[in-house]
């Protein structure tokens, strides 16, 4: 009785534990209003006449890919080695 263990440590407790995921959510977030502004202007340009509906749905295609390439992950081989 004269020498007890010292009681268990108390577990880690960190704020992003969570292997990403919430980090994956902001980015999916961030993907779904960019496309919907997006295509809310282009809406909002066609409505304006055909020259400015032409040029928002060329700007809005060119915006968009860049939307997917950014969720395919295209740059994250740059991104582990770093």
């Amino acid at each position: 009785m004269a020498q007890l263990a010292p009681p268990e440590s108390p577990p880690p407790v960190a704020l992003d534990d969570d292997d990403g995921r919430i980090n994956r959510l902001r980015l999916r977030l961030f993907q779904w209003w960019c496309t919907l502004i997006t295509v809310i202007v282009t809406a909002w340009l066609i409505t304006l006449g055909p020259i400015p509906g032409i040029i928002g749905v060329v700007t809005a295609k060119h915006i968009l890919v860049a939307i997917f390439v950014m969720g395919i992950g295209v740059d994250s081989s740059r991104e582990a080695e770093v």
